[in-house]
């Protein structure tokens, strides 16, 4: 049977030690009050990886940076929370841009981060998109001078290819902590593109956005739904918390990064480690999220 670890474990070769569910923040609007009840139900989920980037919010009347601002509002108002979190964020998306990661950029784009967030470093700094336009050497020196400033504890890459996270990588002398993808059974391609195995490697952590196939891996309406909803239902969990065990049982040890902004979902999720798979079950999730079989 293939079984959930459910200790924290290294954020890729680094001394920080996360949860091996994180919480994603790119949904992450309102009130101050109601953010901070969110914050403290996710932290006693057990789940102590945040995950957030400078563009979320973008989409909402705040506008660009204001999850970040939402969430250094909580922190100012209950500081004792960030001893307990590990926290993420990104930068390199623009909106009308779209990608930049020149270093003027990258430079203000973390001070901008820090100052939003009101902390004063972040743990795990990524490059959100890969910017065609900047030499990967450009960015290497961006992201050692954060780190040297004591801006950063450590750098991660995400949407990357491992050919692009090579490139990054080849220019410097720290390790890439960390790689981003999308990844459920409706989107398996870094399973097929040496994403997992890079990271495997390479002893990178990998954080899987989208691990619910947005949505559609909920409801059982989609055929890897169906059987994700008949494997949860042997352990006593709904169909979206299997599918997040389902991406955690790989031996890259995935961490699935949680889109909800509902107390008792992230609770419904933290039972993901309930779940067991035997090969077959989970092959055949996999085949039936692609749409053929398996040569």
């Amino acid at each position: 049977m293939l079984r959930i670890d459910p200790n924290p474990r290294p954020l890729g070769k680094s001394d920080l030690s996360v949860s091996p569910l994180a919480w994603g923040m790119w949904r992450f609007t309102g009130e101050v009050a109601a953010a901070r009840t969110l914050v403290e139900a996710v932290l006693e989920t057990g789940i102590t990886l945040f995950d957030t980037a400078d563009i979320y919010g973008a989409d909402t009347p705040a506008g660009f940076g204001s999850a970040e601002t939402l969430f250094g509002q909580v922190l100012a108002e209950a500081p004792y929370l960030r001893e307990r979190m590990v926290i993420a964020t990104k930068g390199g998306i623009r909106p009308g841009i779209p990608y930049r990661s020149d270093r003027v950029y990258l430079t203000d784009a973390v001070d901008a981060s820090l100052s939003r967030m009101g902390i004063e470093r972040i743990d795990l700094y990524q490059i959100h998109r890969r910017d065609f336009l900047t030499h990967p050497q450009e960015v290497a020196k961006s992201l050692t001078a954060m780190v040297d400033a004591g801006k950063v504890r450590g750098i991660g890459v995400s949407n990357h290819s491992p050919a692009e996270v090579d490139a990054l990588q080849a220019f410097l002398d720290l390790p890439i902590l960390s790689t981003q993808p999308e990844f459920s059974p409706l989107h398996s391609t870094p399973l097929f593109d040496g994403t997992l195995d890079q990271a495997m490697a390479r002893d990178m952590a990998v954080l899987a956005w989208s691990p619910l196939g947005g949505g559609r891996l909920s409801d059982g309406s989609h055929p890897a739904g169906a059987l994700l909803a008949e494997q949860g239902a042997r352990f006593a969990v709904d169909a979206a918390t299997a599918a997040l065990s389902w991406a955690m049982v790989h031996p890259a040890r995935i961490i699935p990064i949680i889109g909800s902004q509902k107390p008792e979902r992230i609770c419904a999720a933290a039972r993901a480690f309930r779940v067991e798979w035997t090969p077959a079950e989970w092959y055949a999730v996999l085949q039936a999220g692609m749409g053929v079989g398996l040569p």
